[in-house]
């Protein structure tokens, strides 16, 4: 266990993009192969020694996640937090939720729709080693067009993370942001400075262009498989089928 980071998974939105799969729950309870999407966030975090976890939902099914993890032993969790959101803020809006219970330690927060081939062990390692700041996972990807749709990575001639373009037209690189971001506790000190987007949300990428600025950004670059699974309809059932296929966070279906 890593006792001065915790752990974050923030499974709030509407969920539109996956409608009507998402009429009658929270898209991070839909099913992933044999099991709710949430657990494999969950087991991400507490195979990489993550086991103190925050929980942030919001909307009219937040319940149901109480009902499925309960205390979250079950689930190799140590000690699980719930917070809720009111109102769709945004990202970064959703991880000042969990300011008293980070504290001043270190945070890895994750999306409960990403969903990894392989350990985050790598990078929790990497970022505990890290005086300060934040670490990004990146992931490189082949489809440009794809890219045009993500956050993405453009680096400087020392091969540092210079900047993150939201949706560029042009993609800088093909290094796609995925859905884990890790903090020193400065990120709190941060949130409250951003303006919101316009979409009226708090994005997690302008809290990333601030560390950017301060050069306090390091990032890894993770292979294998990653998937959105609350992209789209069909991102959804590609996970799906990786992970029936396949196995996901470093273990293998036998």
């Amino acid at each position: 266990m890593w006792d001065a980071l915790k752990g974050v998974i923030l499974a709030g939105g509407a969920g539109s993009r996956l409608y009507p799969l998402t009429r009658i729950t929270n898209k991070h309870l839909l099913p992933i192969y044999d099991r709710p999407m949430i657990s494999y966030a969950i087991e991400a975090l507490v195979n990489a020694g993550v086991c103190e976890i925050m929980l942030v939902t919001g909307g009219i099914h937040a319940g149901e996640f109480f009902r499925l993890l309960g205390n979250g032993q079950e689930w190799g969790i140590d000690r699980l937090f719930y917070a809720y959101q009111e109102r769709a803020g945004g990202i970064a809006d959703a991880l000042g939720l969990a300011q008293r219970f980070v504290a001043d330690d270190k945070v890895v927060v994750m999306l409960a729709d990403n969903v990894f081939e392989r350990s985050l062990q790598p990078a929790v390692g990497a970022f505990l080693r890290q005086s300060e700041g934040a670490r990004i996972l990146l992931t490189e990807m082949e489809d440009m067009s794809h890219l045009r749709h993500l956050g993405v990575a453009k680096f400087d001639g020392e091969r540092r993370v210079c900047s993150i373009v939201e949706k560029p037209t042009k993609p800088p690189s093909q290094f796609a942001v995925t859905g884990v971001y890790f903090y020193d506790p400065a990120v709190f000190e941060i949130i409250p400075t951003l303006r919101p987007s316009r979409r009226g949300e708090l994005e997690i990428t302008d809290v990333n262009n601030e560390y950017i600025r301060r050069r306090v950004m390091e990032y890894d670059v993770i292979g294998g498989f990653w998937g959105d699974a609350g992209e789209s309809i069909d991102a959804y059932y590609s996970v799906n089928d990786f992970v029936r296929r396949h196995g996901v966070n470093g273990q293998e279906h036998t």
